[in-house]
């Protein structure tokens, strides 16, 4: 189901910006559900992550929470995650459209440069942004390397990324599903709810109830 309250992109511009959250948007994992599996901590991690997804606590203290249970972990983790992870239906066709249009994709994510960035190089993605995980004697600390990737960063990393290309930040797309992806709709020219949590339902300009990102095209033109 879609829901358009407004439609704000000129896609006859040679100049615009698509920015996606990864988790449960680009792809349909929670990347650290994923690696908490391996750990035997899913259970604690997917009930902080689903409340932080829902505006109910930071979003940096909750990963920090969630990223200790990992500690001991072999970086081998990784390549075992890797194959787990599902890209979301029309993803890959949202990323060519926008790009034969003359067009930028980017992922912003509170998830990890370790599982990001293979599937960033092959979906082509312009641009990319994630956290990184402490790795020491071949084992994960349990720690985030570096100032996490949260609400504001995200909409800072729009904000860059328009800049880098020119654009004007009314020709910019953000979508996402979680309360952290709000402070980025908010600077974006058009805000996609994308199967989200109630909160964002209610404060992103269009909503789209569909697991299928290639529906999200039509919203700004395409």
């Amino acid at each position: 189901m879609t829901e358009s309250r407004n439609v704000l992109i000129n896609t006859d511009s040679q100049r615009f910006l698509v920015v996606l959250d990864v988790d449960s948007t680009l792809i349909e994992n929670e990347a650290i559900e994923l690696i908490a599996a391996e750990a035997g901590s899913l259970e604690l991690v997917a009930a902080v992550t689903e409340r932080a997804m829902r505006g109910e606590l930071d979003f940096a203290e909750s990963l920090r929470e969630r990223v200790a249970t990992l500690e001991g972990l072999p970086e081998s983790v990784f390549d075992t995650v890797r194959s787990q992870i599902t890209v979301t239906a029309g993803a890959q066709a949202l990323i060519e459209k926008v790009k034969a249009h003359g067009g930028h994709v980017g992922v912003v994510s509170g998830g990890f440069h370790e599982l990001l960035d293979p599937l960033a190089t092959s979906l082509g993605l312009d641009f990319w942004k994630a956290n990184r995980l402490e790795i020491s004697d071949g084992k994960l600390t349990g720690k985030v390397l570096g100032e996490i990737v949260d609400a504001q960063t995200k909409a800072d990393t729009l904000i860059e990324w328009a800049n880098l290309t020119n654009t004007p930040l009314a020709q910019t797309v953000a979508i996402g599903d979680g309360a952290n992806d709000l402070t980025m709709m908010g600077v974006a020219g058009l805000g996609i709810a994308f199967c989200a949590k109630p909160i964002v339902q209610e404060q992103a300009d269009v909503a789209l109830n569909e697991r299928d990102l290639s529906k999200a095209l039509e919203m700004f033109g395409l």
